[in-house]
């Protein structure tokens, strides 16, 4: 076995390595190596089973001598330069499992013929040739392709005629790509057979017919696209079966009638939505507000009509909003004010009127375009509205004042001539004025009397937990040495490498908050403190703890004092939940700290993750963590999570030389194996540590466990137990409190957390992997992660 995967290598691959005929395994993905394969390669090398050289610079044609490797099990050349026909016989290779062609410049006449040498692969698994020049028709062999196949992808070549038949035999068939290519015809009904199918890509074809009613039946679908065909009729409120999509894309069709409200009640619908480009008719249901976790909304060039919902103000977590060029009217609403991630938000072309609302200009926008609308009175000057390229309002002709580049008229000229008309109303003003300050006067001396009567009588007050954040805007040392106690070990809570934190009732309100003092004498703590200041003062997001204010002044000796003051968190962190102490085990029962459930773990692996994509990719600077661990994940009383501890962050892009620090950035175990030697951070460095904690969820083992030795790590521990003995790396007490578990007499809540814990395990590996480009984004956690909520709170039976 020979492997150089992933380095940077260049050059050619030396002919010496062509002549070791036993080698079994030759792999040399993801390098710079150029030249071609030598044509008698599976001559000399004819007891192959894998042969990886994806992403280099290969040239040349695929040799036929392939045809000679019997044992072959892998073929991977993606991402390449490799020309001409696919000419390999498959025949006699019946241990086949991935063949990957993809990204070449594959292409010449009858390109497609090699699949009916592909029959007898009675294990093959994934076929990949998308993103080549291959030219023809599929032939009906594809039905015959065993049954066992779960990807299949065509996607971006020259592929033309009507959709292949026999494509319903591929009953295990999970990934299905045939977009960007020429297919013409209706979509079959026997697609519908495909009940495994998760991603279904036809878009970019010329598809014709009614919107296929059998996509309703695909019950797993997380991905569908059939934007640009030519499919006409309404969308079936069928589609609401797909209860585990996460994108949609039906634009650029011919499609009519009302959205079905079935669409907005698609819980998992996280990523896109995407409907612009068709007829669409009818106004905008209240339904949208369902859809709290969408990214992405376009329901450009349509017939929609009547007012902008109200109920959008609920979609919080939208980034991209198009609803251009249809018949929207009335004022934009005010509940848009509460879409603090929107990036992009194009409302231009309809009939919308009204004042331009001031709460764009709090918004993080990176476009507007508010064009051609009825819009009137004053354009804003701060927010976008300082920049005259990021937005864009012509066609609306009552609008005045704002950048003196967009040369419209100041207000007060359009004002002046509705003086006149206005003399007689700002006299009676005037008059209504004066009588109301005459009563004001009168009812102060009022109060006033009743004020001095009642001081004398006794008041008591009580402290309270719901005090108003502005009564902390000032806090002086003294107050906070009052409220710990003189910082005694009695109120500590935590701490850490930089500071101590303490429980704390703030008087005079007597509110109970945290307050993390740092040790200035540690060096780098006063960096921390700097840091984690400017990390948290312009971010705001339910699962980031919630800085009050901070306090930067001297004690009583004169040295120099650094605090900052948290909302309190009564269930402390997960670190006390994960691995309870000795101490704690045998404290009373209700000040313990109980086992998790599988479905409180999920769902606080869920906040994190949100809390990780919005730093990353919803903040206007993106934000990385740097110090993902259970010790800075803290609970609140309802054991919503929250990522704290902001004294390692980073600012994207990063300070020339800020990567270069010395020593790993973050802590021992959680930290990304790149940062070891040097590399800069990144955001899959925060995703490495996630995917690190959620398998110390899973198995109750730090990263650092003793176990741990001789080359094994917590990513690999579990990657060796996946799937069949996962349950028995699982923390036992897992078992113990997954809800009904002991109710059900059949097996199947044991089945159900069995699954939830497998594929929860599937995501921390995957996003620990060991290297970075291999990791999962913050959108499949999150998509996923909700999915593993379903499973886990499915019914019985």
């Amino acid at each position: 076995m020979i492997g150089f995967g992933i380095n940077q290598l260049q050059g050619m691959i030396p002919p010496s390595l062509y002549n070791l005929t036993s080698l079994i395994v030759l792999s040399f993905s993801d390098n710079n190596i150029s030249g071609d394969l030598p044509k008698d390669i599976g001559l000399k090398l004819p007891n192959l089973e894998i042969f990886q050289i994806p992403g280099n610079k290969f040239t040349g044609t695929i040799p036929f001598s392939f045809s000679n490797c019997s044992n072959l099990a892998e073929l991977s050349l993606g991402e390449n330069s490799v020309i001409g026909k696919i000419s390999i016989n498959f025949s006699q290779m019946s241990n086949m499992r991935v063949l990957m062609l993809f990204g070449n410049n594959l292409g010449s006449s009858d390109d497609l013929r090699f699949i009916d040498s592909m029959i007898n692969c009675s294990k093959l698994e994934t076929l990949i040739v998308g993103s080549n020049k291959l030219r023809g028709v599929l032939p009906i062999s594809i039905g015959n392709l065993t049954s066992q196949i779960t990807l299949l992808s065509f996607e971006n070549n020259f592929i033309y005629g009507t959709f292949p038949s026999g494509i319903g035999n591929l009953v295990m068939l999970e990934q299905f790509f045939l977009r960007l290519n020429q297919l013409t015809g209706r979509i079959p009904s026997e697609l519908g057979n495909l009940q495994n199918l998760k991603r279904l890509y036809l878009g970019y074809n010329k598809f014709t017919g009614n919107f296929p009613y059998i996509i309703g039946n695909l019950s797993l679908l997380d991905s569908l696209s059939l934007s640009y065909n030519r499919l006409e009729g309404q969308i079936p409120q069928s589609i609401g079966n797909c209860r585990r999509l996460a994108s949609l894309y039906l634009s650029g069709n011919k499609l009519t009638g009302p959205i079905p409200k079935e669409i907005f009640q698609l819980s998992f619908l996280t990523t896109d939505l995407n409907l612009s480009h068709n007829h669409l008719v009818g106004p905008l249901p209240q339904e949208i507000g369902k859809l709290k976790s969408l990214a992405s909304l376009d329901l450009s060039q349509n017939r929609i009509f009547g007012p902008i919902p109200n109920a959008i103000g609920s979609c919080t977590s939208l980034e991209y909003l198009d609803m251009n060029t249809n018949s929207f009217q009335g004022p934009i609403p005010p509940t848009m004010s509460a879409l603090r991630g929107i990036r992009d938000l194009d409302l231009s072309s309809n009939n919308l009127s009204g004042q331009i609302p001031r709460f764009l200009e709090q918004l993080n926008l990176s476009s507007l375009n508010l064009s051609f609308n009825n819009l009137e009175g004053e354009v804003p000057m701060s927010g976008i509205f300082k920049n005259a390229s990021a937005f864009s309002i012509i066609g609306n002709s009552r609008l005045c004042g704002g950048l003196p580049e967009l040369g419209l008229p100041k207000c007060a000229m359009l004002e002046r001539s509705k003086e006149g008309s206005h003399v007689s109303r700002v006299i009676v003003g005037i008059i209504l004025v004066c009588s109301i300050l005459v009563i004001a006067i009168l009812f102060s001396l009022l109060f006033c009397w009743k004020r001095r009567k009642t001081q004398t009588l006794p008041t008591q007050t009580l402290p309270t937990q719901s005090s108003s954040i502005q009564s902390f805007s000032r806090v002086t040392y003294g107050s906070i040495l009052k409220a710990t106690n003189g910082f005694s070990e009695q109120n500590l809570i935590g701490s850490g490498n930089f500071s101590k934190v303490y429980k704390s009732i703030l008087e005079p309100d007597g509110a109970i908050i945290a307050i993390k003092v740092l040790n200035l004498e540690n060096q780098g703590a006063l960096k921390s403190f700097v840091v984690e200041c400017e990390a948290l003062k312009n971010i705001r997001h339910r699962n980031l703890v919630k800085i009050i204010t901070s306090c930067s002044s001297v004690d009583f000796q004169g040295n120099d004092f650094k605090a900052l003051i948290y909302e309190f968190m009564p269930n402390g962190n997960l670190e006390k939940w994960l691995h309870p102490s000795l101490s704690q085990e045998t404290e009373k029962q209700e000040d313990a700290p109980q086992r998790l459930s599988l479905h409180k773990r999920v769902t606080i692996a869920t906040n994190v993750a949100h809390a990780i994509h919005y730093l990353h990719q919803e903040c206007e600077v993106p934000i990385l963590h740097c110090d993902l661990k259970p010790s800075n994940i803290l609970l609140d009383s309802a054991m919503v999570a929250h990522i704290g501890d902001f004294g390692l962050a980073k600012f994207l892009p990063l300070k020339p030389h800020q990567s270069s620090s010395i020593g790993i950035r973050g802590t021992t175990g959680y930290a990304a194996p790149e940062y070891g030697v040097g590399n800069e951070m990144t955001k899959e460095g925060d995703i490495y540590s996630f995917g690190i904690l959620l398998l110390e969820m899973i198995t109750g083992r730090r990263p650092t466990d003793s176990i741990f030795h001789e080359g094994l790590n917590l990513h690999g521990f579990v990657k060796m137990a996946l799937p069949d003995r996962v349950m028995e790396i699982t923390e036992p007490t897992l078992l113990l409190t997954h809800e009904e578990l002991i109710e059900d007499k059949n097996g199947r809540n044991l089945k159900r957390l069995e699954e939830g814990v497998i594929s929860l395990a599937r995501i921390g590996l995957a996003c620990s992997m060991e290297s970075p480009r291999q990791r999962m984004n913050t959108s499949n956690m999150i998509h996923e992660l909700h999915r593993i909520n379903e499973i886990v709170h499915s019914k019985k039976g």
